[in-house]
């Protein structure tokens, strides 16, 4: 189920981000509506072991709730982009068939190694799933 019935919803989690994530130390998180049923949610969450979430979604709102049309989420680590998500569809690529077109990049060759992204949804927020992916990062690799 979708949490968010309005975009005022979104606003109200998206604003809160920082009480609700202790870790994240900055979020210059704004969401831009474009209209009654359209905003572009983009900036980025800083944590307070140097990564940095990088945001971009655009949503769209009607009777059933608020959803993703598109989005990109990218993890770096100071300067070096450690993982990033995105919708781009590819459908050239079986190897992504199973959770079309939501994929994520990974090392080696980050822009052309793609792996499927089940934990990813148009349907409901991603935000608190990629905070965990940079939690789960921090303690693999460390604050470094």
């Amino acid at each position: 189920m979708n949490p968010f019935q309005s975009l005022r919803d979104c606003e109200e989690y998206v604003y809160s981000i920082q009480t609700q994530c202790p870790r994240v130390s900055g979020s210059p998180l704004v969401l831009a509506r474009r209209s009654s049923s359209l905003a572009v949610l983009q900036g980025e969450l800083r944590f307070s072991e140097g990564h940095r979430l990088v945001v971009r979604e655009y949503l769209n709102a009607d009777s059933n709730g608020v959803f993703i049309r598109r989005y990109s989420y990218e993890i770096l680590r100071g300067q070096e982009k450690v993982t990033w998500f995105d919708s781009q569809p590819h459908p050239d690529a079986p190897d992504l068939a199973s959770t079309h077109p939501h994929h994520r990049h990974i090392p080696p060759d980050i822009k052309h190694n793609r792996v499927p992204a089940p934990e990813i949804s148009f349907a409901s927020p991603n935000l608190e799933r990629i905070v965990a992916e940079v939690d789960r990062l921090t303690h693999t690799h460390g604050a470094r």
